[in-house]
């Protein structure tokens, strides 16, 4: 088989589905598929998923993608992962051991934004560690650390017997190959793995969280490869799973977000990389930006090295609920009771005319968009949401009025981090948006006029899976590796530019912006100074 013909697949676990894409060699998707993958919510802060579920989705989404592609096995030379930073724990036989005291053993995956180990991740914080610098000077719950940290506490039947915890890319490429390879990004972006050190884990740091044993826990002795490095091929049963050959070669993954960035920005991989800003917007938001030197910010995840490409340093910022927090907007307005995904098709069409007309729809209701904790840059997972403004009216206005505010406020909260980023040494003024908020003019046009920054879009309809594509490309690829495979697969681009007759009304609302989060926190000391007392 020529490198020409050869094709490759690219793999997304997402929040709420699996996915994948078959793609030529030079960056052309000819086929896509998703499937859906259970969620458990157990209690409040509580998110699981099923990882024999999730391998299935992705089973199925890459045979059905096969099939529409009309492109033979055979001719499929690699394959990349990715997946939400969510955490698998498997016991000694590698089989799935369920995450909480009497659940069922089949819900053996913590999802990313589950929230139980908040007080874990503040003992984390508390410690003052080196590590601290290279997250933002602050542990999220978000992480696996102080995840592993409450199972270990909570759960200490299933930490007794567990043999192994990966992220969730690890662990797809593990059911694919055997191998207990992990992945220099999830470990340095989750698991406080300081890829640029010869001694990578801090074992000061572990003792003094009670996390001496963690490698033997979660069974990682060996060093992470680079993204893209070859992982092998697929094992007899992968192979058999997936519908692919035991030719296949599967590359070292990436997390899901930081997929859609080397998507959006693999040709940028050799250039200029200060003024280019990946954006990831979903159910959350993920913000990438790339660097040749290290940069220490304050809320701000990283500096990480190596987290998305070989001798890079990643910054990355982000939003917990973004897409999210707009559902549920939708969701509490009385006016749209029994919409669902209508809701946000109606707002669409009837917001983006008014905001030609109109560059302030409402001066007096504003949001704050922290309704699941700021990630950053304030790096505070208990902050909480404001909307300022509201009336009794219930009428298709008010609702309009209401979505338009919150998709405000998630531009705000964008270009604060931009904000962040710019005081240490970015310039950013294009920023690459990918996955679901490409879908919506309202929030693309929100996001350049709000930070004064082109939008960029990819042609390619799938850039995430693009991205764990060239991941597959560079593992068969060992001379031109990451960078190459990235420039040959990159798609050609769309601008949209910011309207500067907006910029007055927006400048003035993103100092609101600022003023609400100043009234918050001294609400919130208020609150606590006044706790305990009649």
């Amino acid at each position: 088989m020529s490198p020409k013909d050869t094709c490759f697949i690219g793999v997304d676990v997402g929040t709420g589905s699996a996915r994948a894409g078959v793609f030529d060699a030079n960056g052309k998707l000819l086929g896509s598929a998703a499937h859906a993958i259970a969620m458990n919510r157990p209690k409040p802060d509580f998110v699981e998923q099923d990882s024999e579920n999730i391998w299935q989705s992705v089973c199925q989404s890459v045979r059905d993608a096969l099939k529409k592609s009309a492109v033979a096995p055979e001719k499929i030379g690699a394959i990349g992962f990715d997946a939400t930073c969510s955490l698998v724990i498997r016991d000694q036989d590698n089989r799935p051991m369920g995450v909480t005291p009497g659940g069922a053993d089949n819900w053996d995956v913590i999802v990313w934004m589950d929230h139980r180990a908040v007080r874990e991740a503040e003992e984390c914080t508390a410690t003052g560690s080196e590590v601290l610098k290279f997250i933002g000077g602050t542990m999220s719950p978000e992480m696996e650390m102080p995840k592993l940290m409450w199972l270990k506490r909570h759960n200490k039947p299933a930490w007794d017997k567990m043999g192994a915890a990966y992220d969730l890319a690890d662990f797809l490429s593990f059911r694919a190959t055997g191998s207990n390879a992990r992945s220099c990004c999830t470990v340095t972006c989750k698991w406080t793995y300081l890829a640029h050190q010869d001694t990578p884990w801090d074992r000061d740091f572990l003792s003094v969280i009670g996390m001496e044993d963690l490698n033997d826990k979660i069974n990682m002795h060996e060093s992470a490869l680079a993204v893209g490095d070859l992982i092998g091929t697929l094992d007899a049963q992968g192979a058999a799973d997936l519908g692919l050959t035991t030719d296949c070669v599967v590359g070292a993954g990436l997390i899901d977000a930081h997929a859609g960035a080397l998507g959006t920005l693999g040709e940028y991989l050799d250039g200029n990389l200060d003024q280019h800003f990946a954006m990831i917007a979903g159910t959350s938001t993920c913000h990438m930006a790339l660097s040749k030197e290290p940069r220490f910010i304050k809320g701000i995840w990283g500096p990480y090295f190596g987290a998305i490409a070989p001798g890079l340093w990643l910054n990355e910022g982000g939003q917990s609920a973004t897409g999210a927090l707009l559902d549920h907007v939708v969701a509490m307005h009385p006016f749209s009771h029994g919409m669902g995904r209508e809701a946000h098709k109606l707002a669409g069409e009837k917001l983006l005319p008014l905001m030609a007309d109109n560059t302030d729809l409402s001066p007096r209701l504003h949001v704050l968009p922290d309704f699941h904790g700021n990630r950053s840059p304030l790096a505070d997972p208990e902050a909480l949401g404001v909307i300022s403004g509201l009336t009794l009216d219930q009428s298709e206005e008010s609702f309009l009025m209401l979505y338009w505010a919150t998709a405000c406020a998630i531009a705000y909260g964008t270009r604060h981090i931009i904000d962040a980023l710019n005081d240490t040494g970015y310039d950013i003024t294009h920023i690459h948006l990918s996955g679901g908020h490409t879908a919506s003019k309202v929030l693309v046009k929100l996001y350049a006029d709000v930070t004064g920054c082109h939008v960029v879009m990819s042609d390619c309809e799938e850039p995430v899976l693009l991205g764990s594509a060239m991941l597959a490309a560079a593992a068969l690829d060992r001379d031109g590796g990451l960078a190459h495979a990235a420039r040959q697969m990159a798609g050609k681009e769309t601008l949209h530019a910011p309207d500067e007759n907006a910029k007055a009304d927006h400048d003035r609302r993103y100092a609101i912006f600022h003023q609400m989060h100043a009234h918050r926190q001294a609400l919130d000391a208020m609150s606590k100074s006044g706790a305990g007392h009649a």
